[in-house]
């Protein structure tokens, strides 16, 4: 079974974050929940339905009396919190966090993140039983998070570390982009076209106005299918048919 990070939740006051949490860790591939005292229960039909479609995480989850017991098989541990606790660690933002998990997970090390409670956070003692801290960079004015939405951008860190997808895509749905000589031939029939109606009236403009042409066309990656179907407008315009 692959290693992956345990998340932990501290304390957890309502059903529902629970079950938020469930999805959201489904979002990115985390699979193994711990509870310390929950205060609702996390079976509940709230947080079942929260869960939305990531109830198996909610019935395999463990509980704990104390957050010792829940990390205490654990080598490594990071405590999420966005406030300073006067002790001693280091603090990693979320990335570079869960770029040390990914790379500990790999050699087989087991490892944990805590949460705390929905409306005070982790206590210190729970701080300090963490081998560092976790502070997510956002706006100082409102940095409070919905603790599922804590649980999804650190989860979502650790996700980037697992996956290969490219920053930028383009979708063609199949269709080939055309290749420069299709493009080239398309410029020569719009500049025959626009010649002949008359466009470049003035001699000295028209390379200019040639170059602006082709860059407007030449941007966008045109498919063979997109170069027809502007020969077709083209020379419908030029040739409209007549009722």
């Amino acid at each position: 079974m692959e290693n992956l990070p345990v998340i932990i939740l501290v304390q957890p006051q309502l059903a529902e974050n629970i079950g938020m949490t469930a999805r959201a860790m489904m979002n990115c591939g985390l699979y193994d929940l711990r509870l310390v005292s929950p205060r609702q229960d996390h079976l509940s039909p709230k947080a079942v339905a929260a869960a939305s479609g990531a109830e198996e995480i909610l019935y395999k989850a463990k509980i704990f009396a104390a957050t010792e017991e829940a990390v205490a098989d654990l080598a490594q541990v990071y405590a999420t919190t966005a406030r300073h606790r006067n002790q001693i660690k280091l603090v990693y933002t979320a990335e570079k966090a869960m770029q040390n998990f990914d790379t500990l997970c790999r050699q087989n090390v087991k490892c944990g993140i805590l949460f705390g409670p929905e409306r005070t956070g982790l206590q210190n003692d729970d701080v300090a039983l963490a081998d560092a801290i976790i502070n997510i960079p956002l706006n100082p004015k409102h940095c409070s998070l919905n603790l599922s939405q804590a649980v999804l951008l650190v989860g979502y860190e650790f996700y980037k570390c697992r996956t290969d997808i490219p920053a930028t895509r383009f979708i063609t749905n199949g269709a080939e982009i055309a290749p420069k000589e299709k493009l080239l031939q398309f410029f020569d029939f719009l500049e025959k076209e626009l010649d002949e109606c008359g466009n470049f009236k003035i001699d000295e403009k028209r390379p200019r106005m040639v170059r602006n042409l082709r860059n407007i066309f030449s941007r966008p990656q045109l498919t063979g299918q997109e170069l027809n179907t502007l020969y077709g407008v083209i020379n419908y315009l030029r040739h409209p048919h007549k009722n």
